[in-house]
């Protein structure tokens, strides 16, 4: 039987297993999908045992969506411009590298029916959701991203990186209050809030006062499906969306290109919302 894969440090809260079998057995495709936790130094010999005939591919998350770019053999266009790899697809023995978040992100704003032409938008958090939601927005014609990490020379680079395709800038921390308030978009691309062992219900990456005056926020963790977060959006009037049909998408994309056939999105998403009922 074939299989996908799952790179991830730590993998357990991924709902993509649930997700790709099912997409599997409704087309009848002879795969499956396995859940793989691969530390960072076991990556590049997890990345060759993806040549074996009978690996269609694998996804890639945290924190490997950067590192793996130089061990495949091609990266899509897209995944060159943004820096970051989600999807590796094996084709006979030769690994080409995408990213699928790109589009899962432009599908869930077209759900949540946000235009972000010309619209300032603020991202917090500079890694590979991060660039992959930061290129989807200049590329769509946002007015202005701002991108705040922890790590500010994380944003910075990612500012650079990007500042031939719109206007974008790193925020410091003393900004982010005003730069948030102003904002039409608000966009949690971290980790925080995302439910493990350990996590409090009231983590949030921005606490309440400092929520966009109007508009939108997008937490694209999905477990829990309401975060802290999206709970303070809501009670504050803002139109609020989870990580789910972003997730959704990118793995409707990714089971296309595993297998070269349309995949069944609404028994994808059943499969999700049973897992996060569960």
């Amino acid at each position: 039987m074939k299989r996908v894969e799952l790179f991830a440090y730590p993998a357990w809260h991924s709902l993509s297993p649930a997700m790709q079998n099912a997409a599997f057995e409704r087309l009848r495709i002879g795969a499956r999908y396995l859940t793989r936790e691969v530390p960072p130094g076991e990556l590049p010999a997890a990345v060759a045992g993806l040549r074996d005939p009978e690996v269609l591919g694998a996804n890639v998350t945290l924190p490997h969506k950067e590192s793996v770019l130089p061990l495949l053999d091609a990266v899509s266009a897209e995944a060159r411009g943004v820096g970051a790899v989600n999807t590796i697809v094996n084709r006979g023995g030769a690994l080409e590298g995408h990213n699928t978040d790109v589009s899962g992100f432009m599908r869930s704003l077209a759900d949540l029916k946000f235009d972000v032409n010309e619209r300032k938008v603020v991202v917090l958090g500079a890694g590979g959701a991060g660039r992959a939601v930061a290129y989807a927005l200049l590329m769509s014609g946002s007015g202005e991203v701002l991108v705040h990490n922890r790590g500010k020379e994380r944003a910075e680079r990612l500012a650079v990186d990007f500042s031939h395709l719109g206007e974008i800038r790193a925020v410091a921390s003393d900004e982010l209050e005003t730069a948030a308030r102003a904002c039409d978009l608000l966009i949690n691309a971290t980790s925080v809030g995302l439910l493990r062992e350990g996590m409090s219900f009231d983590e949030t990456p921005l606490p309440a006062g400092q929520l966009p005056a109007a508009g939108a926020v997008i937490d694209l963790v999905y477990r829990p499906a309401r975060t802290r977060l999206l709970r303070d959006a809501e009670a504050a009037g803002l139109v609020a969306q989870n990580g789910l049909p972003m997730l959704v998408y990118q793995g409707a994309e990714a089971f296309s290109l595993w297998t070269g056939h349309d995949a069944p999105a609404e028994v994808m998403l059943a499969a999700a919302e049973a897992m996060l009922a569960g």
